[in-house]
């Protein structure tokens, strides 16, 4: 074999270099691998543990009597010392800011330990789970997974989108059965909601439910410039999402672990291929009008920088073209430099199929562009985007619209095949394939259509991995790590769960209690196991308990403490402006930047009265919740806020958040506006409500910020602090932002 090169390390038939020979090896290697890879997967097959059905366990113990189940799955051969219940007033801060993200006002707080009762507990628990800003809290949990964004240079659906995120807040308020959550997300519809008998005997599908269009956006939000990157991402997504393993792995070659090969992906990508986007507007007439007035004049003044951005990119986007046509056959290339009004039918197809081998994407260019260009492009990019929504803010709203998706007829005739490294523009011809997914046995019956066939396997009890992993990530959330540790893969290379037991008696008790989320929510969070109290002062002193416990069980996972865990970006956000009086908790809408709303400037108050006021006048702020993020390579698509608390912009599923201590987070509570502006707003609260009374406003403030009131010395500290002087609030109001027990679920 000859391998020609046009250097003078050019070899003949006589032998390899030694890099190729290298590269023969490592290949060779590989390939061993992925025999080996393929003998383990064969081996072991269906019979993995999280691909066995859910087989209710009894509870260690006998009767229950009244105690959690929870608390007796982790009793068993504990070998440690549980810590004692937490006291009430740590308790009720932890599960207020675990259930809402909300901290307990001083009112609700008074109410809780005057309430003796034996449920006391138990019916703040059930408050906060009716309440709507427990949707809110846990909205933002599912929409992490589901790769939830309002900007990314490669989605269609941008325009609309908060309109999903709206969605799913009302169907976890309306505690939506998880089933029927998963089923609406992926066909529109409930699953015994999706066709209607007329009186005739025709039968026909049915219209959905108001509003359950929008949850849709889950698939939407995954189209791109390709048709086939909708499928894609559905496929990568709901594959870890719901089922917890990782099929996209696949999309190159068999899975190297788990039971899933290449023609698996295809044939749940194909399930989805007939999908396309389709626009819906949902304005009025008069908005119609509005907003065509308002495009032109964006038009207007786009136009000179669109003309100079083409001027500057257009040598090198003609080059770029110039190099894939020469790399065409002579007759292909005849047919494509021919003007289009000339080309007969048949070569207008011809142009047609090339035109995605052709066509020269944004980041194609960018690759190749100098430094200085790069520069320049992206400052024109910076400029049309910055005009783009400053005449949207001024001229006219936004037409509200709303991108859902609707199955093409004629897609779902066509024959779906495996791409070659999952290029969308490589089909390989010579292995087809047909809808379906794996672990599946028997025919399927795509009466009702493809993904609506899907989803009833998906959402069935029958289903081993659908409840295993929807309540871990409900555990997850609660204590910071699943029973099982990687919430998004069940499959060999992850191991298996801490507690396998009580993993299975919640999921089959998820099932059912009919799927509901909040009953899930409710057992763990009134466990014995939830409520202890977390490390103290001093507990690793030789011979104590706790140092027992952490030779024992250093990670924590029997659970014998409560783990401490610092607040997600959107909690520390709503702690801060919740205790200033500027949360606005209002439900659902548009998406905000941080900057949009600066309200009232900031001033150092010259009289009481003015000061009263403060919080008053001053522009309240939205949850963190509805913040916007996203990507763009132009601009910050995510606040730099959401970036220093660790909130991933949502281009990729995030199963978990990344906890980090940096210096960035301390910088932004001690030196940004924001909370300099809510600890200028609390102090209006503090002089507003306790007058001039400096003790009664420091035990105000420590209610206010942290949830319980300050120890002697505390209140001693902060008012030799004080030095009397009203005035000097808003600097202890910032000190009390600044505690690092502020920031983290006690």
């Amino acid at each position: 074999m000859g391998i020609n090169s046009s250097g003078p390390d050019r070899v003949s038939g006589a032998g390899p270099r030694p890099q190729l020979g290298v590269l023969l090896a490592l290949m060779f290697c590989l390939g061993q691998q992925l025999c080996c890879a393929a003998e383990v997967t064969a081996a072991k097959g269906l019979s993995w543990w999280s691909l066995q059905p859910v087989q209710r366990p009894a509870v260690p113990g006998g009767d229950l009597g009244k105690d959690n189940p929870i608390d007796r799955f982790l009793s068993v051969s504990r070998g440690v010392q549980p810590k004692p219940p937490a006291d009430r007033l740590t308790l009720l801060r932890r599960v207020h800011l675990d259930l809402t993200g909300l901290s307990p006002t001083p009112e609700e707080q008074e109410a809780f330990l005057a309430d003796l009762s034996p449920d006391a507990y138990q019916k703040v628990v059930d408050r906060l789970l009716a309440d709507e800003q427990h949707a809110v809290r846990y909205a933002r949990h599912w929409l992490d997974v589901l790769r939830y964004a309002d900007a990314d240079e490669r989605m269609t659906a941008a325009p609309g989108i908060h309109l999903w995120r709206d969605w799913v807040i009302r169907a976890l308020h309306e505690d939506l059965p998880y089933d029927q959550f998963v089923q609406v997300q992926l066909t529109g519809r409930r699953s015994n909601e999706r066709t209607q008998m007329s009186a005739t005997g025709h039968r026909s599908q049915r219209e959905p439910r108001p509003g359950d269009v929008f949850a849709l956006g889950f698939l939407s939000r995954g189209a791109g410039s390709d048709p086939q990157e909708l499928a894609m991402n559905a496929v990568d997504t709901i594959s870890s999402t719901f089922l917890g393993m990782t099929v996209a792995c696949a999309k190159c070659h068999d899975h190297m672990f788990d039971p899933v090969s290449q023609a698996n992906y295809y044939s749940m990508k194909a399930l989805f291929d007939p999908l396309v986007l389709r626009k819906m507007t949902l304005a009025s007439a008069a908005d119609l009008m509005a907003a065509g007035k308002a495009q032109a004049e964006l038009e207007r003044q786009r136009a000179p920088l669109e003309r100079e951005r083409d001027t500057l990119l257009e040598p090198v986007r003609s080059k770029l073209y110039d190099d894939r046509v020469a790399m065409l056959p002579p007759e292909i290339q005849a047919v494509i430099r021919k003007p289009e009004r000339t080309r007969s039918v048949e070569e207008q197809k011809i142009a047609d199929d090339y035109f995605p081998i052709l066509r020269i994407d944004g980041d194609k260019i960018d690759e190749v562009l100098t430094e200085d260009l790069r520069k320049k492009d992206r400052e024109l990019r910076r400029r049309i985007d910055d005009l783009t929504q400053a005449i949207r803010r001024t001229n006219a709203p936004v037409l509200p619209v709303f991108h859902t998706v609707e199955a093409d007829p004629d897609r779902a005739r066509e024959q779906r095949y495996i791409l070659t490294s999952a290029d969308p523009s490589r089909s390989e011809t010579n292995r087809p394939v047909n809808p379906g997914w794996p672990f599946v046995r028997g025919a399927i019956d795509f009466r009702e259509g493809r993904v609506e066939a899907f989803a009833d396997w998906l959402t069935s009890p029958d289903n081993p991995l659908f409840a295993r992993v929807a309540v871990n990530r409900l555990w997850q959330w609660h204590f910071g790590e699943g029973l099982h540790r990687q919430p998004s893969d069940f499959g060999h290379q992850a191991g298996k769960p801490t507690q396998p037991e009580l993993l299975d008696w919640l999921a089959s008790e998820f099932a059912r209690s009919g799927f509901s989320l909040r009953h899930i929510h409710r057992i763990i969070v009134t466990s014995a196991t939830y409520q202890r109290a977390s490390e103290s002062e001093g507990a690793l002193k030789p011979g104590s308990t706790e140092a027992a416990n952490h030779q024992h069980d250093p990670d924590n996972r029997q659970l014998w403490r409560h783990p401490v865990r610092r607040l997600e970006a959107e909690a520390v956000w709503d702690s801060v402006h919740r205790a200033a009086g500027l949360l606005d908790v209002q439900v659902g809408g548009p998406s905000f930047e941080p900057g949009e709303r600066s309200g009232a400037s900031k001033s150092t108050p010259s009289a009481a009265t003015a000061t009263a006021t403060a919080a008053a006048t001053a522009t309240k702020r939205r949850r963190g919740a509805y913040m916007t993020r996203g990507f763009s390579t132009s601009r910050e698509a995510t606040p730099e806020f959401l970036r220093t608390f660790d909130a991933e912009d949502g281009r990729d599923p995030c199963p978990m958040r990344t906890r980090t201590v940096t210096a960035p987070q301390a910088l932004f509570l001690m030196n940004s506006p924001e909370v300099e502006r809510a600890a200028d707003a609390l102090a209006g609260r503090l002089r507003s409500e306790a007058g001039n009374d400096l003790p009664r406003a420091v035990d105000l403030a420590y209610r206010l910020v942290l949830s319980r009131p300050p120890e002697a010395k505390e209140r001693e500290r902060s008012l030799t602090y004080l030095e009397n002087d009203p005035q000097r609030l808003s600097r202890f109001a910032w000190l009390l932002f600044n505690l690092d027990e502020f920031i983290h679920v006690p």
